[in-house]
């Protein structure tokens, strides 16, 4: 007795038993209100940013190139003109390094205006023509270039016409989108398999939980002996041989240490004692296994009652591709920020009439120069000016829009988590099943998530935010002193991220316990985080063994989803599945690699979406079940909310009341 009151001195008093308590509370308060307002200024400052940004910002730039005059390619205007004329930039004098010349001046040419106008030889024999690939114009390649009048290929291979030899761009791409027009609606159906197998694998724990789990227990088992077995083998072969490490000696080649018998013996030793310590595990803690696979089992049943929240995960994912396409489209518009500047510019100032000509100084493009006395004067394009409030704030612009960003992502993933937590915790709290679950529980703990701890929500989200931007800072720092570090400073800096990496770890630990009591309690994030840590401590030796176990039944899950998928991929874009009749062929593909990953690469989202909200009605039923036993005792006024399952396992009952009917 002395012992388990010295435990709860440590980690805080268990639950005490509260006769109102129905599971989470309808009658709650507003939390963590001062960060709920700094969330909500932070966010008007998001989108302040956002306008200021399209305000200023010009991603044309990026997506079009510019003739001389600063005029876009392909669209407006030139809507007809894609190409440009490059030149080397070694040889020309002009700042600038894309022009394109017609008979009436600077302007985009179309391919015959090209051919025609290279007689003007601005920048004599080094123009040459280009071709749009991926949306953006890049240089002929040399097997490809015409024959120009004036310009050899010779000189034409002197410039910029190699960028493409190795990779024709626009061949990829044209085959690429073929490939994709021909087999979207296979790769749709490979996504729709997925979608149906991580369906049946939860639904189908409520049956196979617990045979499943003993037979990756035991196929884990398995593996070490075999492993043992072979390391066996591999140092008595290499004993008799007299193999060891001191002939070897220090190598940096480590494969040659697979040729001497201390490697095998070490491997020997390490996995002889990973297998003791499973096998003890599993005689020491076979109760808490039974209680971890009934709980699993019970994740499965409340999925099954409320199996809207398994596509729960298609809103979270929408909100989230909203928040990295507004930081993206906000880092573009600033990034392209900035008033064009145009300069006067003629082929040749040293041409009588031109020295009193002011040029590289502004002008106006819609006004063009007339002055006869130097002849081709023309007002050019030259860049963009940053003397602006907004682009001498350009850093701090993006550094705001990156902490929005983590701060956006991070609260919407806790959006997700306390919502699903709500509504499995009215799954378990409700005393008859499925009678006393809420007609909408999904949408009601959606609703209350919003109205009364959006600011706790932000508060644990804004912890994790400034772990992760310390981690982002820490690689780039590490990034760009990379090739200057010592031994001594790499080791230094390798511990430290490994600490933020483990910190960061421990937040989302702590959080996702935390957002599951807010969503039952209604508690501010800080009492939250307390009462849910101290309960897990007071009971650790189970939160280790329901974490692995469900970490190991996920894996497995997953393994098996987008396993195979893969492999019926595999099967069915190589050609190897026959018989399948005149209307089902599998597709002529250019890279049938193409199609196989992008359905590898969905089913693991679907699966990870799938086994997410799995995962978090785990936790939920969890610490709903520590709680369960802190604050009932079976009696007629205080009963178990737990399962039959859960109670026999316990070796617990709830007591009938006279009458046979429990007192509400």
């Amino acid at each position: 007795m002395g012992g388990k009151q010295d435990q709860n001195e440590v980690y805080g008093t268990p639950a005490k038993y509260d006769p109102s308590f129905r599971g989470p509370i309808k009658n709650r308060s507003c939390t963590d209100i001062i960060c709920c307002v700094l969330f909500f200024l932070f966010i008007l400052g998001y989108i302040a940013v956002g306008l200021v940004a399209w305000v200023y910002g010009d991603p044309q730039q990026v997506l079009y190139p510019r003739n001389s005059t600063g005029a876009y390619c392909g669209i407006g205007e030139n809507k007809d003109k894609p190409y440009l004329l490059y030149f080397n930039i070694f040889s020309c004098v002009l700042t600038t390094n894309i022009i394109a010349i017609t008979q009436n001046g600077p302007a985009c040419p179309t391919p015959q205006q090209v051919l025609q106008s290279l007689r003007q030889e601005l920048c004599p024999s080094f123009l040459l023509p280009s071709t749009p690939a991926l949306g953006r114009c890049f240089p002929w390649s040399n097997s490809t270039v015409p024959e120009l009048p004036g310009i050899s290929n010779m000189s034409v291979a002197q410039g910029i016409s190699g960028l493409l030899d190795s990779v024709n761009a626009r061949d990829i791409s044209v085959k690429i989108f073929e490939d994709f027009a021909q087999s979207w609606y296979w790769i749709l159906i490979a996504l729709g398999v997925a979608l149906v197998l991580s369906l049946l694998f939860i639904l189908l724990l409520r049956l196979v939980a617990g045979p499943l789990v003993f037979v990756l227990i035991i196929g884990v088992l398995g593996v070490l002996a075999y492993g043992i077995y072979h390391s066996w083998e591999e140092y008595r072969v290499l004993r008799d041989k007299g193999a060891s490490i001191s002939q070897l000696g220090f190598t940096t080649n480590l494969s040659a240490y697979s040729s001497v018998q201390e490697t095998w013996l070490a491997a020997l030793i390490v996995l002889a004692v990973l297998e003791g310590i499973l096998l003890l595990m599993l005689i020491f803690l076979r109760q808490r296994i039974r209680i971890a696979i009934a709980l699993l089992e019970e994740a499965s049943r409340a999925v099954g009652q409320m199996m809207s929240t398994m596509f729960y995960p298609l809103f979270t994912f929408v909100l989230l591709l909203v928040c990295i396409a507004y930081w993206a489209m906000t880092a573009l518009y600033l990034a392209t920020s900035g008033q064009p500047q145009y300069v006067f510019w003629a082929p040749n100032v040293s041409l009588s009439g031109c020295e009193n000509v002011p040029m590289n100084t502004s002008c106006n493009p819609m006004d063009q120069p007339v002055n006869s006395s130097c002849p081709g004067l023309m007002c050019v394009f030259q860049g963009y000016l940053s003397t602006g409030l907004v682009q001498r704030s350009l850093f701090n612009l993006q550094i705001y829009g990156v902490l929005g960003l983590f701060w956006t992502i991070n609260w919407v993933l806790a959006l997700g988590q306390c919502v699903l937590a709500g509504a499995f915790a009215s799954f378990y709290w409700a005393f008859h099943k499925p009678r006393d679950i809420p007609t909408f529980p999904l949408s009601s703990a959606f609703i209350r998530t919003l109205r009364y701890h959006t600011g706790s929500l932000a508060f644990g989200a804004l912890i994790l935010t400034l772990v992760q931007i310390a981690r982002v800072i820490l690689e780039y720092i590490d990034h760009k002193l990379r090739g200057t570090q010592n031994p001594m400073a790499r080791c230094i800096m390798c511990c430290f991220k490994c600490c933020l990496w483990c910190l960061e770890k421990f937040i989302k630990f702590l959080n996702r316990n935390a957002y599951i009591m807010i969503a039952i309690y209604g508690k501010n994030f800080c009492v939250s985080a307390k009462n849910a840590f101290m309960l897990l401590m007071r009971n650790i030796v189970r939160v280790v063994v329901l974490d692995k176990v469900t970490d190991l039944l996920l894996f497995f899950g997953k393994l098996l989803v987008v396993g195979g998928v893969g492999v019926l991929s595999f099967f069915f874009f190589t050609g190897r599945i026959q018989g399948l009749g005149k209307d089902i062929e599998s597709p002529q593909l250019n890279y049938y690699w193409l199609p196989i990953m992008t359905s590898i690469l969905g089913a693991y989202v679907i699966a990870s979406g799938f086994f997410s909200v799995f995962g978090m009605c785990v936790d939920t039923l969890f610490l709903c079940f520590l709680e369960d036993l802190e604050r009932n005792d079976g009696s007629v006024d205080r009963p178990y909310y737990m399962s039959k399952a859960l109670l026999k396992i316990l070796g617990k009952k709830n007591e009938v009341p006279p009458g046979g009917k429990r007192k509400k």
